[in-house]
């Protein structure tokens, strides 16, 4: 079934729309979930909620692109449930890890009205920025920063070395914090 098709299902609330849903996108949705939680129950249960929330969105919502808004609703729900659990320790995760390498290169922003008008500038950028890269650069970038995989399974989908990988890691986070500097958005 064509996501067309499917979102044409949430549209007519019939039910058939969330295991067609699983059909196509379970995986994809498991393998976000289980990158940042690392537990097989967790991740099942955020993927639930995933065909929950898209329940509840579409519609109004309808999305140009069905596993881009599943990938980020089931993202978003992993890093909350992930953020839950570590509340009270930081460190030992892939999570922590990717967020302590992003420090040096993305501001941090509070919870102001300025601080959320800077962050839809710099989102804004950061498309923008990945864009421009070429596409192997950007896929690793992705899926350490996005995906939250570890240099390992970068390595082993890349086809590459670690060093290779951590390299080019280091590589474009420089790029990306001179880009914003030119941008005028600086640390």
């Amino acid at each position: 079934m064509s996501d067309r098709e499917i979102i044409a299902l949430y549209f007519a609330r019939a039910e058939e729309a969330i295991s067609e849903t699983a059909k196509r996108y379970g995986r994809y949705c498991f393998s976000i979930a289980q990158n940042i939680l690392s537990n097989r129950e967790d991740s099942e249960e955020c993927v639930n909620d995933t065909y929950l929330s898209a329940w509840e969105a579409i519609p109004p919502h309808c999305p140009d692109r069905l596993d881009t808004f599943l990938g980020k609703i089931t993202r978003n729900l992993a890093l909350k449930r992930w953020e839950s659990a570590h509340a009270k320790k930081r460190g030992g995760g892939q999570i922590a890890l990717a967020l302590d390498e992003l420090r040096d290169c993305l501001p941090d922003r509070k919870n102001t009205l300025d601080g959320a008008m800077e962050e839809i500038l710099l989102s804004s950028l950061l498309n923008t920025f990945l864009s421009s890269l070429p596409a192997s650069p950007r896929r690793i970038f992705l899926l350490r920063y996005w995906y939250l995989f570890s240099i390992k399974a970068i390595a082993k989908e890349m086809h590459a070395s670690e060093s290779k990988i951590k390299m080019a890691l280091l590589r474009t986070r420089n790029e990306l914090k001179n880009f914003l500097e030119q941008e005028g958005v600086y640390i």
